[in-house]
């Protein structure tokens, strides 16, 4: 990650033929410390440490929205290196109150980041996010440049109307039957609106219609988020708890927290264009496609940019794993214990 800001544009890199094997994780470990963190307005924030107490702060920005944070996460990092910091945003994980959409916006939960990095007394730290981690990093980014050691972004999403029409009505082009299955409890006369249509089922007062609203949503988003599409069953009643707030929070924010054109996140570039960053994509990505990192890419080509021919959009797929893995150790580079 280069922080230099007078070199060429870079070609994307590809790692099309690998030399060594792709990298697995690092050991699974366990927080050494965690708590909650009163946000205001009721809301209460989880957030966890765990690896080098001493070591160079880390923050993992979870995807969804929504989608909260599993212990799998801690181990894209060297745990004798990093201080590493994980939080479920609000309404998500182990946050309360659970599956909440009342003052639930990306403005609130740029400063809840900014809570807890002060509540920690951390001066500055790398940032690590994919897909609606990516989000709101950048948006972090914007806001806090100095605070920012460097960004590791995958799967970019920059919350725009045109990736939120993809969602509904793209990816149908790559999994027919995927989208069937998503819109088979829509009647035709509403499909026009599928976002509408869902976040009418989704917060219905019938517990019965949100919930079959809520496992199709997932199980749609689930099936295209893998390069081999992974067709999951959802029965538990943990598992029908942690669909329902990750389809209500994702349909919430696409209804009511699209970044206008005018707003982009493209145009606030020259706030963090100074912060080394690398920006991962899957070639085939079917949730975040390629050519949003590509536009990043063009207005930042400050930033190191891999695609990633083997990959899709899920950070456990191995070979996005990978990338992600050699960044967190190239970015030992910028800053020394």
């Amino acid at each position: 990650m280069s922080p230099h800001l007078d070199k060429p544009t870079p070609p994307a890199t590809e790692y099309r033929y690998r030399r060594t094997p792709l990298l697995g994780f690092f050991p699974e470990i366990k927080p050494y410390s965690s708590a909650f963190l009163t946000l205001g307005n009721g809301h209460e924030m989880y957030w966890e440490q765990s690896g080098n107490p001493q070591g160079v702060p880390i923050v993992l920005i979870h995807g969804g929205p929504g989608g909260g944070t599993s212990p799998i996460q801690r181990c894209f990092f060297d745990p004798d290196y990093y201080r590493i910091i994980m939080f479920d945003q609000r309404g998500a994980g182990k946050s309360s109150p659970f599956g909440s959409v009342e003052d639930n916006s990306r403005d609130l939960l740029i400063e809840d980041m900014e809570a807890l990095r002060k509540h920690l007394s951390i001066s500055k730290w790398h940032l690590f996010g994919g897909s609606w981690g990516s989000t709101l990093a950048l948006s972090y980014a914007s806001a806090y440049p100095q605070n920012c050691l460097s960004m590791i972004l995958s799967g970019i999403f920059l919350m725009e109307q045109d990736e939120i029409d993809w969602f509904f009505y793209g990816i149908r082009n790559v999994f027919p039957e995927a989208w069937d299955q998503f819109v088979g409890i829509i009647p035709e006369d509403e499909r026009s609106d599928l976002l509408n249509a869902y976040h009418k089922r989704l917060f219905s007062d019938d517990e019965e219609i949100a919930m079959e609203a809520a496992i199709r949503w997932c199980l749609y988003e689930s099936a295209c988020s893998s390069l081999i599409p992974n067709y999951e069953t959802i029965t538990t009643e943990e598992q029908k708890s942690q669909v329902l707030t990750i389809a209500r929070i994702e349909c919430h924010y696409f209804k009511h927290q699209v970044i206008a054109p005018q707003n982009s996140l493209i145009h606030h570039v020259d706030k963090f264009r100074a912060v080394p960053s690398i920006i991962i994509n899957g070639r085939y990505d079917m949730l975040c496609p390629i050519k949003t990192a590509h536009r990043l890419h063009l207005a930042w080509p400050e930033a190191d940019y891999v695609v990633v021919p083997d990959g899709g959009h899920s950070e456990q797929d191995p070979a996005i794993r990978s990338r992600l893995i050699e960044a967190t150790e190239n970015a030992k580079t910028l800053y020394k214990l």
